[in-house]
């Protein structure tokens, strides 16, 4: 796949023979040629690898590599967030169809990139591991809300949800740890319990608060820790939260690398966790590529 990581390294020129004789600027990498096709009156194009040479804003062009150009190349009817490049990418590959094999897209501010041979796997799936309610989890609203905002844009990465509903473990004997969840059963921080025989669904802060409070009360746990749980555990490359501020950071739960934020996060460090997460993918990407 070619994809610039900027669309400040794509220019454009409608010359027929693009840099044969006029200089190009020092930051244009790949060159989209467009032309007037005289039987049908619509643009064509071509896109080109520039090699260059020289020093300061303008350079010599070298040679031009064609990548791809006539049929293989269209160019995408509306304007799209060109710096969101998993919409780029995933919109490519619709698109790339037949002889298609290169989308040039352009942003609101009339600049362009292009995608050649979109590659779908090259997106890292993130997924949001959380407990309900309230609906939607807290994380997943916050993590929709920040990809929404176009934040993660540049990252290269698409979330997906796993978000285990606690209204399973219902009942009259159930005791959950905190009133605000709206869970029917007890609740650890408003409840007296004076018999045997609940059920208490939380973590090991739970579990501590219950025995200090009932220690002579026999029970049940289901633990829903993501570093300890049954039923909460990730599938695949994850962003979770914990109640615990030091368990914060990369981890690796199952096998699965992850980032863990805690209960009262603000976006702000949900940012830092995603971003931390996809950079230590790469590395880790990096370091396997080498190894082969």
């Amino acid at each position: 796949m070619i994809f610039p990581d900027e669309y400040k390294h794509v220019g454009v020129t409608k010359s027929l023979c693009p840099g044969a004789e006029e200089p190009i600027y020092f930051l244009t990498e790949y060159l989209i040629a467009e032309r007037e096709n005289p039987q049908t009156g619509s643009s064509e194009y071509a896109v080109y690898y520039v090699r260059k040479g020289g020093e300061g804003l303008l350079r010599r062009v070298e040679a031009l590599e064609l990548i791809a150009a006539g049929e293989e190349v269209v160019k995408y009817d509306r304007e799209l967030n060109i710096k969101d490049r998993t919409l780029l990418i995933e919109t490519a590959a619709k698109l790339c169809i037949g002889r298609v094999n290169t989308v040039i897209f352009t942003g609101a501010d009339r600049h362009v990139t292009l995608v050649h041979d979109p590659d779908p796997s090259s997106i890292l799936e993130i997924e949001i591991l959380d407990v309900a309610p309230p609906d939607p989890s807290w994380l997943s609203l916050v993590v929709r809300r920040l990809e929404a905002s176009g934040i993660f844009g540049d990252l290269q990465v698409r979330f997906t949800e796993k978000v285990i509903d606690l209204r399973r473990f219902e009942g009259k004997n159930t005791v959950f740890p905190c009133s605000a969840s709206g869970l029917e059963g007890k609740c650890l921080d408003s409840d007296v319990l004076t018999e045997n025989g609940h059920l208490l669904v939380g973590c090991e802060i739970s579990k501590t608060l219950f025995e200090m409070r009932f220690p002579e009360l026999e029970y049940s746990f289901v633990n829903i820790c993501p570093f300890h749980s049954e039923i909460v555990v990730p599938s695949k490359p994850f962003i979770t939260r914990c109640c615990r501020s030091e368990n914060s950071g990369l981890v690796n739960i199952s096998g699965f690398e992850g980032a863990v934020v805690h209960w009262g996060a603000s976006e702000y460090q949900v940012v830092q966790a995603v971003r931390s997460l996809v950079n230590r993918h790469m590395r880790l990407s990096e370091g396997l590529s080498q190894s082969d």
